[in-house]
């Protein structure tokens, strides 16, 4: 097994938050509630990146800021209708997911 990080992520609609990243490229892996109609716990994964979304209170805060590596900022950039802005590391965007969590999406610079 590889060691990793997975940031966790609170989100409001576990349904709509996989949907808005699906945008993103990630796919639902699996979706875990104690009991139906309790809250949702989900993986979401893009190749080795994964996130966990939780709608568990305390589990995550809202406005978390999380940094994503991608082979092409450009293509991501296209789905969401923003610029991408050069930095000297890398080329870069910023979004907000519908639960008011940003994500820096960037390719680096070579």
């Amino acid at each position: 097994m590889d060691e990793e990080a997975i940031p966790v992520l609170h989100v409001e609609n576990a349904s709509a938050a996989v949907a808005w990243y699906a945008r993103l490229g990630f796919a639902e892996q699996w979706e875990h509630r104690f009991e139906p109609g309790l809250p949702a716990f989900v993986e979401v994964a893009r190749g080795a990146v994964r996130l966990f979304l939780s709608e568990h209170r305390g589990d995550a805060r809202p406005g978390t800021l999380i940094y994503l590596r991608v082979r092409d900022v450009d293509a991501v950039a296209a789905e969401f209708g923003v610029p991408p802005v050069s930095a000297p590391w890398a080329r870069e965007i910023e979004l907000q997911d519908p639960d008011g969590n940003r994500l820096r999406v960037g390719t680096p610079v070579s």
